[in-house]
Order: C-alpha cells, then sequence, then structure tokens
C-alpha cells in the first residue's frame, strides 16, 4: 500500500512524440493545450521541440502522461482534438484511469451542417448514447448542461438520416416559471415557442436552419407542447420529451403510451430543478421509481462531473448542490 508520502514525491516523466505534425496538434497553438494540461493537472511541462518533460506530484505527472498519450493517438488516428477534449480527457481519466479515451471520442453520433463531430465526452454519455441504440425507452436524468437533450438530438438526426425512422417529434411540457403564458405576446404558437426554443437551437445547430424548416413544413420533423400529444399514437418516429421533471403523472403516462410501432423514445431531465406549480408530484420522478425495472427500458444517470458547458457551470452546480443539503439538513433538525 502507498503512503501518503510516497504520492506526495515530486517526480518526473518525459515523453517523446515521433509524429512531428501529430505532436504539434497535440501541443496546441502557441503549447495552449499543454498550459490546460498543466492547470487542470496541476504539474509543470517543459516542451522542446516534440518532446515534452512533465514534473510534479506522481499521480498528476501519470495522469498528464496518460492524457497526452491517449490524445496523441486519437490525432494518428485522424481525430480532431479541441482545446476542450483535453480537459474532458483528464476529467475522465482522473475518476476512471483505466478508461480507454478513443472508445468515447471516436463514436461518431452525427456530423453537423458545419462538419462538426458530435460524440460523447464522458463515460456516462457513451453510455447514454449506447442505451438509445439498444432500448426503446431510455431516460436520461440529471443536471443541466450534461448534454442529454443535445445528444438525444443528434440520436434522433442519425436515425433519421439513416432511414430508421420517418419523423422526429420533440416535445416539452409548457410550464410556466415566472411568466404567465397569457401575458407573452402573439398567438399560440408565439407563445410556447421560448418553451420550445431549445430543441429548435439543437436541430438548427444539427441539420442548418434551411433544413430543419425544410423538414418542419414537410412534417418530417415536430416541435410541439406535450398537450398537443394527447390521444395520438406515434409510429415510426423518434420521440424526444425534453425537461420531463416538469410533468405531472398523468402527463407521463399519457405521454409514454403514446409511443407507437418502431418508435424510440428518449426522456430527459433534471430532478432538481421542478417548476411545477401547486406541490404537485413530477411524473419523472414517479416513473423512476415504477419502471427502473421493465425490460426495454433504461435509465442513464448522469452527474455534475459530466457537465460539458463553461467549467464554472460544473461549479455552480456544486454550489446549489450544497445549499440544498444545507437547508435539507436545518429542516430535519
Amino acid at each position: 500500500m502507498k503512503t501518503s508520502a510516497a504520492l506526495n514525491l515530486e517526480t518526473r516523466q518525459e515523453l517523446e512524440f515521433a509524429d512531428f505534425p501529430a505532436a504539434q496538434v497535440l501541443f496546441g497553438d502557441l503549447n495552449r493545450n499543454l498550459q490546460t494540461v498543466e492547470q487542470t493537472a496541476n504539474v509543470r511541462i517543459n516542451a522542446r521541440g516534440s518532446v515534452v518533460s512533465i514534473a510534479g506530484k506522481k499521480h498528476a505527472v501519470e495522469l498528464a502522461s496518460e492524457v497526452l498519450e491517449q490524445l496523441y493517438s486519437l490525432i494518428k488516428k485522424g481525430y480532431p482534438v479541441f482545446s476542450q477534449d483535453i480537459a474532458f480527457g483528464l476529467k475522465i481519466l482522473s475518476s476512471s484511469p483505466q478508461t480507454r479515451l478513443e472508445k468515447i471520442f471516436l463514436d461518431k453520433v452525427y456530423i453537423t451542417s458545419t462538419h462538426r463531430v458530435v460524440s460523447p465526452k464522458s463515460v456516462n454519455q457513451k453510455l447514454y448514447i449506447d442505451a438509445i441504440r439498444t432500448n426503446d425507452v431510455v431516460f436520461g436524468i440529471g443536471p443541466a448542461g450534461t448534454g442529454k437533450t443535445y445528444l438525444a438530438v443528434a440520436m434522433a438526426v442519425s436515425a433519421l438520416a439513416a432511414k430508421q425512422v420517418r419523423a422526429i417529434i420533440l416535445t416539452r411540457p409548457a410550464v410556466e416559471a415566472g411568466e404567465k403564458l397569457g401575458f407573452l405576446p402573439g398567438d399560440m404558437a408565439q407563445k410556447v415557442d421560448p418553451y420550445l426554443r431549445p430543441l429548435l437551437d439543437a436541430l438548427n445547430d444539427m441539420l442548418g436552419r434551411e433544413k430543419t424548416q425544410e423538414y418542419m413544413e414537410r412534417s418530417i420533423i415536430e416541435v410541439a407542447p406535450l398537450a398537443f400529444m394527447r390521444g395520438r399514437t406515434l409510429n415510426n418516429a423518434f420521440i424526444i420529451l425534453d425537461e420531463a421533471q416538469n410533468t405531472t403523472r398523468e402527463q407521463m403516462k399519457m405521454f409514454l403510451t403514446r409511443i407507437g410501432f418502431d418508435s424510440k423514445a428518449v426522456i430527459t431531465g433534471d430532478i432538481t430543478q421542478i417548476d411545477l406549480p401547486g406541490g404537485n408530484f413530477s411524473g419523472l420522478i414517479e416513473a423512476k421509481k415504477i419502471l427502473s425495472k421493465v425490460e426495454g427500458i433504461k435509465f442513464s444517470q448522469f452527474a455534475r462531473s459530466d457537465v460539458v458547458r463553461h467549467p464554472l457551470v460544473q461549479e455552480i452546480i456544486q454550489a446549489y448542490e450544497e445549499q440544498g443539503s444545507k437547508k435539507l439538513s436545518k429542516s430535519r433538525r
């Protein structure tokens, strides 16, 4: 067993990357990627040509070395490593040292209209898209910024492109959070647009605005409030229910019983952000309790470590979680 003193000893490791162009991509412009590794892993890195020397505490040096070697291998296989991939790689390997990054980053879910590759950026994101591939109903539950909705939309667009489904249906409960629908300007379509905008933004990012608009005009893509699903049977479609924490028990049951033949449904939500009025019980929480053992239904759980937005988002989530824990502790006294 290693003692804490042994773990704190200063050590140094040298890495040589034989492929100089690949090494330059790895290092980044003006060695910015190496600077990210230095700051995140808390090591010191000195680069000379295609050779880097890493110094620091033993576990930190091992982490920095492993992420650089794995990302170098990815670059040689044609993966376009971006600066954020450095941070994602470090986050993954710090929590799961045995993980092979190529199994995650090389899983191409979809290539957007701007030729950007949509791929998982964490172990849980990889498990999530694998669950969508192998199950007809998948729940993605976790905090904001973990890619639940974006990856679901990417999987839907990919299924449509592969002709696995004939339509994409995206829906959300139109729950008022501080602003009454009646006071918003415009007709009903314009009133509910703010609630559906995040889904449209994801579609526009994947397909481009013109293609998204064309598909919506042809009813290949439908974006509508959850109330519009009542009484329908949705066959041969990829259906996404977003913000599901704001469904009531009745709405969740209604939605799940709309699923028809050759269809796939993904339900996403964050049970820490429930906006239901009057203390109504969340249909997402109830679904997790009663459907978790049903074959063909998979629940994927995300944590704040899966957040892929600005690094501060993870800190914000943690701060709110800690505040919530303090309030719960006081209420139990």
